[in-house]
């Protein structure tokens, strides 16, 4: 038996979600990504292989609300990516958690910007 490394399982998760889903324009993949540090949000169009949205935890935005990369962070985080989507006229997403569990950062992000109309 070979024992797998926490990052290790987590790569195998999300390789197992990513097998399921795919961004398109019309409806692109909302992807988290967690770091010790930071978190990243992008909406990502798979088919042509572009970022079409994004913010993190670095923007300056973020970090003029005082706000840290907790679960009250990831609130804020989803809001602000929620405003970006629909700046750039996104409305429908795919949630792709990236192999992280649903819960905690990665559960306020998605609620934060089901709350500010982004609907998947």
């Amino acid at each position: 038996m070979t024992v797998k490394t926490r990052k290790e399982n987590r790569i195998r998760r999300h390789l197992r979600i990513r097998s399921k889903i795919s961004g398109t324009a019309a409806c692109p993949r909302l992807c988290v990504s967690i770091t010790a540090n930071n978190i990243y949000v992008q909406f990502i169009d798979d088919e042509n292989g572009v970022t079409l949205a994004a913010t993190s935890t670095l923007d300056k935005s973020f970090k003029e609300q005082n706000a840290l990369p907790n679960v009250a962070g990831a609130q804020v985080l989803g809001k602000m990516a929620a405003e970006k989507a629909l700046a750039a006229n996104i409305s429908n997403v795919v949630f792709d958690r990236s192999g992280f569990k649903f819960h905690g950062r990665v559960k306020a992000i998605a609620d934060a910007a089901r709350e500010n109309g982004l609907k998947f």
